[in-house]
């Protein structure tokens, strides 16, 4: 009892009521003056941690989970959500609505390999990662096909001179995505997902826990499975 005491920061009067009904639920055995968990007692509190951690993830932003469309995320990356630990919310501002996130920007300049999905077009695409294929980042890029479509329609020349570089792949998903737009590096994630109602909101979660980084990994291979690879235009 001192020992659950302790952990708890907790006197006798409130802890006593609880282990009561522990017991009496076949959750916690009582032996002498100790108290141990009962074998089911122990297959439950090992699913406590990962229950625990998904909320603390949709509390962290609830809004943004709430009124977001989860269909694009696989069902066993749902079950890892309390990976997704830490994440800070990128709200852009008016003004800057139509940008690249500059912490977004300067995280990308700082990675060695990039994992990115996009399902919008975005200009500064058809600069910013030519910039870091010629610094010898690894990049693989993934695009619906009306993307891919504009790419290559209104930028050939420069999806060409992209497409030449040796550490740069470049892939086409075929289907609905339902997911706006994920970054995976080896410095951070980012992950954009389409609200549930009928309009956009660029509005993004970003990480650099390694569990967060682990996720995104999974996501972007679990999507490549899919995709096809272009050679050439």
């Amino acid at each position: 009892m001192a020992e659950i005491q302790k952990h708890l920061s907790a006197g006798p009067v409130s802890i006593l009521p609880q282990i009561k009904k522990l017991k009496e639920g076949n959750l916690v055995i009582q032996k002498g003056h100790t108290y141990e968990l009962s074998p089911m007692g122990i297959i439950i509190a090992d699913k406590m941690p990962p229950f625990l951690d998904t909320l603390e993830v949709l509390e962290e932003n609830f809004d943004y989970w709430t009124k977001r469309n989860l269909e694009g995320i696989p069902p066993f990356l749902r079950k890892r959500l309390f990976e997704l630990k830490n994440c800070k919310l990128i709200r852009p501002e008016v003004s800057h609505m139509f940008e690249l996130n500059p912490e977004f920007v300067e995280k990308l300049h700082l990675s060695t390999h990039i994992f990115g999905f996009a399902s919008y077009f975005h200009p500064s695409f058809t600069t910013l990662y030519p910039e870091l294929a010629k610094k010898g980042v690894e990049i693989s890029l993934m695009f619906t096909e009306p993307v891919f479509r504009r790419f290559k329609t209104d930028y050939r020349e420069e999806l060409c001179t992209f497409l030449n570089f040796g550490n740069v792949r470049v892939f086409i998903f075929p289907q609905d995505p339902k997911i706006a737009d994920l970054t995976v590096t080896d410095r951070f994630f980012l992950l954009t997902l389409f609200s549930r109602e009928k309009f956009f909101e660029h509005e993004s979660l970003i990480s650099s826990e390694p569990e967060a980084l682990k996720w995104g990994t999974d996501l972007f291979s679990h999507m490549l499975k899919e995709a096809i690879q272009v050679k050439e235009i």
